[in-house]
């Protein structure tokens, strides 16, 4: 069964091609553990939030940018190894060359996805998404975010993702249970869509939410006041 690490951090908006850079560097490492896929993308709409945000969830500065990304893999198995190997690469203890952002405000977890229902085509938009879901609740919520995936797909998304905390570490400084604020009994969901174009999208979701199949809000499982969200652009897809 497949696996992914889900990521968000904050980076400066003027180390845009420092970060690409890295990025660039580490994909082939990633895959060369036995990553399927590596996706970068850099934020283009993150709204500010009530209860949270994404922007506060890495505690970002007003001059850092959102960044959502993640690595596939075939099973947690191959990933786990491959997490293993990463510590022990030269790249991760190079004390001159820190990354071009603030590793101790990153995010980080590994998630099972609980469906995928995909195009070969990549994305040119990508919508991120983290939410808690109520732990005894699983099966409600797989059901209706795949039916939710189907009419996203009828209206034109390529892509619809979402996978189920299953190696989601606390961190020091914040981590995805801190960023969506989630209780005891409540399990983080990774999420995304992917798009052909953030024209599409935009049209996409004046249909969907005229659609009758989208689920009236006290249909939903999930709190969706503590969701959080945001648009992004693709800036490497390995």
């Amino acid at each position: 069964m497949k696996f992914l690490d889900g990521f968000l951090l904050a980076v400066p908006a003027a180390n845009n091609d420092k970060y690409l850079a890295l990025a660039a560097e580490m994909a082939p490492i990633f895959r060369e553990f036995g990553a399927t896929r590596v996706v970068e993308c850099w934020e283009d709409f993150v709204p500010d939030g009530k209860v949270t945000d994404m922007r506060r969830a890495v505690k970002a500065t007003p001059d850092e940018v959102i960044v959502f990304s993640w690595i596939e893999y075939p099973n947690r198995e191959l990933r786990d190894a491959a997490s293993k190997k990463l510590q022990e690469h030269p790249r991760m203890h190079r004390e001159n060359d820190p990354p071009p952002f603030d590793g101790m405000r990153m995010i980080w977890g590994g998630f099972a996805p609980l469906y995928d229902a995909a195009d070969a085509a990549a994305p040119g938009y990508v919508e991120g998404i983290v939410l808690p879901v109520s732990t005894d609740r699983k099966a409600d919520y797989a059901r209706i975010a795949q039916s939710m995936a189907v009419m996203f797909r009828d209206h034109g998304a390529l892509r619809v993702i979402d996978a189920w905390g299953d190696d989601v570490p606390d961190g020091k400084i914040t981590d995805y249970r801190m960023a969506v604020n989630a209780a005891p009994g409540e399990t983080i969901v990774f999420s995304w869509i992917e798009w052909p174009s953030k024209t599409v999208r935009d049209g996409a979701w004046e249909k969907i939410n005229a659609d009758a199949r989208m689920p009236a809000p006290q249909d939903m499982v999930g709190d969706m006041q503590r969701m959080i969200y945001g648009g992004f652009a693709p800036i490497l897809d390995a």
